[in-house]
């Protein structure tokens, strides 16, 4: 059942919008006449976002941002709320797997510093930042989506940073869920498994599994995740998902390992 149209624009901030599942939810918003800033490093590929957007003019606005910056992370927000004068939306995309295959005890300092500081620092920053907007506006009052992943719930071989960071986000999630419910900010999270993108590449060729054997793993169209994200997004506030797992059918979760 679709959710009621609101008479104004309904705002929102995507990371990590300039590919994959960032853009695939960005173009979803974008179609559905939400106001979408588009943030990433690359302010190229926001901008091809953009373009591939049919949506009325002025309505998408591509604000380059590194999640790990508390600086860039105040300057999305504050350049959202100039150009579109409130916040409904946060989906807190932005992520990294980091070096992929990498045994625990190879897996250097530096990288896994690299994938806590984007997948859960940032994620941090971001929430922290809509939560404020979110509280203080009027109306009262929002929604902020994590992007979680099956490896919030178990584990792949060698992914002891991703995997670390995923299961604090839901944790993240939990918490700011509780502490949202006075001010009508809604929390949810998405965990998603295998849905086609440029970091699921490998898995169509091959990818190691819990018995030390390669094995190509189905995937899904990333627009399935788009139209999951806008049906969370578009409930009202008095309804909320706090947990979605999409993935493909066959993917090998239930019983991985």
């Amino acid at each position: 059942m679709e959710a009621a149209a609101q008479a104004d624009p309904r705002v929102a901030v995507v990371t990590g919008a300039g590919s994959g599942i960032g853009r695939a939810v960005a173009l979803e918003l974008l179609a559905a006449d939400w106001s979408v800033a588009l943030a990433g490093r690359r302010v190229e590929a926001l901008e091809e976002t953009a373009s591939l957007a049919r949506a009325k003019d002025g309505a998408a606005l591509c604000v380059r941002t590194d999640v790990t910056r508390p600086e860039d992370v105040a300057a999305l927000f504050d350049a959202a709320r100039a150009r579109f004068g409130r916040l409904d939306l946060l989906f807190n995309n932005a992520g990294t797997f980091g070096p992929g295959g990498v045994p625990v005890e190879e897996l250097s300092y530096e990288a896994w510093r690299s994938v806590v500081d984007t997948n859960l620092n940032g994620a941090f920053l971001c929430a922290q930042a809509a939560f404020r907007q979110m509280k203080e506006q009027d109306p009262q009052g929002g929604r902020i989506i994590n992007n979680g992943s099956i490896s919030a719930h178990t584990p792949r071989p060698n992914s002891a940073a991703y995997t670390a960071t995923k299961h604090a986000l839901t944790g993240l999630t939990k918490s700011l869920s509780l502490d949202g419910r006075p001010y009508r900010i809604a929390v949810g999270q998405i965990d998603i498994g295998n849905a086609a993108t440029d970091m699921t590449e490998r898995m169509q060729s091959g990818i190691l599994q819990a018995n030390g054997q390669l094995a190509n793993e189905p995937v899904m169209a990333v627009a399935d995740v788009a139209r999951t994200v806008r049906h969370m997004a578009e409930l009202p506030l008095e309804a909320n998902v706090q947990f979605a797992t999409v993935m493909a059918t066959n993917m090998p979760y239930i019983g991985r390992g």
